[in-house]
């Protein structure tokens, strides 16, 4: 885990740019929340908003970012009415939350910003319950969201956007379907019935931090799509909120809300939320975690008590989230990877049919797009992987057929990178033996995809042609494939 994190590449600091680019918007955000008088409350909210605005907005384009940066408010001031408003009539005041934790789901069937806005409306309803709002308090809590989506906004897109300099991401579209079969609804009714037994739950444990349950549900169904990888990431939001009461207590406590150390430690927290999300979830969650303890100090309420609570609260939610997957219309992990590994292996197909015409001299040919599209594909694989490599699965057999499908997938792309380098090259003069070769790999994707149980061929030494290298090495990668992906029956790895 310690490896993961320090040891991870952040090719063009990325990682590091990103959060920075965080602390300074969110600290930003709270300073103007103060000189407009706003109170411990609204700078917490203003906060929050900030945040989420800088973290969960993901479209492809900085256009597309802007965009859905101005419709934040247009979803979460109506979320915060309502919880506002419903917040001494219960029953009521639950069933809502229900309803925007299953809104919340089904809108990723939209994309990008159908997440960014679904993410947004729960935690809006989330800050809600943390901050006791109530109707009194809505105009200040109001003006707090505008003031710091805006503020973040300025930071984003005028004073640090970074990502103009870069090509726009890949966002490989999620799987299709229609009404049960879409995961997406699957998973909304997922969400909604985990969440719904950690609200009840919760409740039982603590009439006053039950939220906290609720939100464990929510976030361990975040960039989830199987049962597997579901719990794979309940196991993690739980052992990275132990890591990060551990540290809680020997950080938090003593400061007890002291206001300049508090904040310093505040924007460390941030900064780790941020810098270590895209490569470990528990590390994410341990400064989560601690960056909650620190707002709870700063609230006058922290107490080794409450930490205990909130680590309780966190196993009911993870407990409603496992039931869920197992028990309400299970999504499982052989289809979530099979569909997966397919497509990233037709993208295969694609970056080498656009490299081959480029090499041909196609004025129009252009395989960077797909090769970025590959890359997102084959994180898609790896998350969905998980699972099966993770080091509690007692299939060792299993286990090391996956971890050698990842390999030899990172093979392929290492080849595409370096035939789409060689077919950018101006000078690179067309082999005629190129064709032969890209009909080799066509023809061993199809065997692949369609799982055939004929072998595929091996190409011959590859010859010192650089396109010709990369495709030879692709054609090997392709059918060293073949059998960790079917098993003597012919079925895929996944249902091995």
């Amino acid at each position: 885990m310690l490896k993961r994190v320090f040891v991870a590449p952040d090719p063009g600091r990325g990682r590091l740019r990103f959060a920075a680019r965080a602390v300074l918007g969110i600290g930003l955000a709270v300073v103007v929340c103060g000189l407009a008088g706003h109170s411990l409350a609204g700078a917490v909210t203003g906060g929050l908003a900030a945040l989420l605005a800088l973290f969960t907005v993901a479209d492809p384009t900085v256009r597309g970012q802007a965009v859905t940066t101005a419709l934040l408010p247009a979803v979460g001031i109506p979320v915060l009415a309502a919880a506002a408003e419903l917040h001494d009539v219960p029953v009521a005041r639950d069933l809502a939350f229900l309803a925007v934790v299953g809104a919340g789901v089904y809108a990723r069937r939209w994309g990008p910003r159908g997440h960014s806005l679904g993410v947004f409306a729960f935690m809006t309803f989330f800050v809600a319950q943390f901050l006791h709002a109530t109707p009194d308090r809505l105009p200040e809590l109001y003006a707090a969201v505008l003031l710091s989506v805006l503020t973040a906004a300025v930071v984003r897109f005028g004073a640090w956007c970074y990502e103009r300099r870069l090509p726009p991401a890949a966002a490989p579209a999620p799987p299709a379907g229609t009404g049960l079969t879409r995961v997406t609804t699957r998973q909304a009714v997922q969400a909604t019935a985990g969440a719904g037994f950690a609200l009840l739950v919760g409740q039982l444990v603590s009439g006053e931090r039950w939220y906290w349950a609720v939100g464990a549900t929510w976030w361990i169904f975040v960039n989830t799509a199987s049962r597997g990888e579901t719990l794979v990431r309940g196991f993690r939001r739980v052992l990275g909120t132990v890591i990060g009461i551990c540290l809680g207590f020997l950080v938090a406590v003593p400061v007890h809300g002291a206001p300049v150390p508090t904040a310093v430690l505040v924007a460390v927290a941030v900064f780790g939320i941020f810098y270590t999300a895209a490569v470990s979830y528990t590390w994410m969650m341990l400064w989560v975690t601690l960056l909650a303890e620190l707002l709870y100090g700063l609230l006058g309420v922290l107490s080794p008590g409450l930490l205990a609570l909130r680590l309780t609260e966190t196993g009911v939610g993870a407990l409603g989230a496992a039931l869920a997957v197992l028990l309400v219309l299970p999504v499982t992990t052989h289809a979530t990877t099979d569909a997966w590994i397919q497509r990233a292996l037709r993208c295969v197909h694609s970056c080498t049919a656009e490299a081959a015409a480029r090499l041909a001299g196609s004025a129009t040919a252009d395989p960077a797009p797909r090769v970025a599209e590959l890359e997102q594909l084959l994180g898609r694989v790896r998350l969905s992987v998980a699972p099966l490599v993770h080091p509690l699965n007692p299939m060792p057999a299993r286990k090391a057929r996956a971890r050698r499908v990842l390999a030899l997938l990172d093979d392929c792309a290492r080849e595409i990178r370096g035939l789409v380098a060689v077919a950018a090259d101006p000078e690179a003069s067309h082999d005629a033996r190129l064709a032969a070769a890209c009909w080799r790999v066509e023809a061993a994707v199809e065997a692949l995809t369609a799982g055939r149980a004929e072998p595929v061929l091996r190409p011959a030494e590859a010859p010192a042609e650089p396109a010709l290298a990369h495709l030879h090495g692709l054609e090997r990668a392709l059918a060293e494939l073949a059998e960790p992906l079917r098993t003597p029956s012919g079925s895929r790895l996944v249902g091995a």
